[in-house]
């Protein structure tokens, strides 16, 4: 993990450097608004300590450009312990507030619950979101999409048996498998219905896809979804 420490005091940027890096992390400085715009630009940097004032541009100003395309986190610190100025710092995109003078060892604790949560939302947008082909498959909306725009109208259950094939890329699933997963009901219905969904299925998404085939027939053995 990468973390930028934006301060125009020299001292209290290299304190934080060396606890930092004791805790295994790798250090960016700059020391004006401006200068860590650069970084953000140069670098790849999973966390930003942030002073609000600076000469140049200070650290509200580089908060709104850089939640303008990244929503990296932002660990706001100030002098300044008006509530108003927190409640400013917090609206304008910071995602916690520390205020000065601090304890190091807070910094520190802050600075890896940011990261705990920020790593935590990747991994469930990863989960939720899938990219299988040509398609984008989110699960929280049911939508599914081609990643050029175009919409791909599914039924639930159609749905339910491409999100199970896409998240287990490379994985061959039975037809009983599918059935099992998918239709969550008592063996009742013929598994031949697994094969007339997914007939119906391949026909929309390689009508969307221009005829790619996204769902791949391993014959004896089942269907996947190649990575």
């Amino acid at each position: 993990m990468r973390i930028l420490i934006v301060d125009d005091d020299k001292e209290i940027v290299d304190l934080l450097a060396i606890y930092l890096l004791n805790e295994g992390y790798e250090i960016e400085k700059a020391f004006d608004g401006m200068e860590a715009l650069e970084r953000l630009a140069q670098k790849s940097i999973d966390l930003v300590i942030l002073d609000v004032m600076m000469p140049n541009l200070d650290g509200i100003e580089v908060t709104k450009r850089v939640r303008k395309n990244s929503q990296i986190p932002i660990l706001m610190a100030s002098a300044k312990t008006n509530d108003m100025d927190k409640i400013m710092g917090l609206m304008t995109g910071a995602d916690d507030y520390v205020a000065k003078p601090f304890n190091p060892l807070e910094v520190i604790a802050r600075v890896k619950s940011l990261l705990r949560r920020a790593n935590y939302s990747q991994q469930n947008k990863q989960e939720d979101v899938i990219e299988a082909g040509p398609l984008i498959i989110d699960k929280q909306s049911h939508v599914v999409q081609t990643k050029d725009g175009t919409p791909i109208k599914l039924t639930a259950l159609e749905f339910s048996v491409l999100f199970l094939l896409a998240s287990h890329p490379n994985r061959v699933f039975s037809s009983e498998e599918i059935f099992d997963r998918c239709w969550k009901m008592e063996n009742y219905v013929s598994y031949k219905t697994v094969m007339v969904h997914i007939s119906n299925l391949r026909e929309k998404l390689e009508k969307a896809t221009s005829g790619e085939k996204v769902i791949q027939t391993v014959w004896g053995v089942g269907y996947k979804i190649e990575a």
